[in-house]
């Protein structure tokens, strides 16, 4: 008994897909990527911590001190983030 022609053009497109997957994988990413990666995690982080510190600032109305408190806090992880990212990379 034949196999059904969709079944098999199924297992073919399956196959193809599991090929590109594999290859598509970069071990090395660029150094431009990178540097624009770790960049933004670090600007994200202090973005976020300021945000989060306007915001808490607006609500109980101890402006400035929050923000700056919590400028502080996102410059720390960010910081801290951009290290541990650099480390990995370095045992890569």
């Amino acid at each position: 008994m034949p196999k059904d022609p969709f079944k098999t053009r199924l297992e073919i497109a399956k196959k193809r897909i599991s090929k590109k997957g594999t290859n598509d994988k970069n071990p090395n990413p660029s150094p431009i990527g990178t540097a624009f990666k770790l960049s933004t995690e670090l600007v994200s982080a202090v973005a976020v911590g300021t945000i989060i510190g306007f915001i808490l600032d607006k609500t109980f109305g101890t402006k400035p001190w929050l923000i700056l408190i919590f400028f502080f806090v996102g410059v720390i992880a960010g910081i801290t983030n951009v290290i541990r990212n650099a480390k990995n990379m370095q045992n890569k």
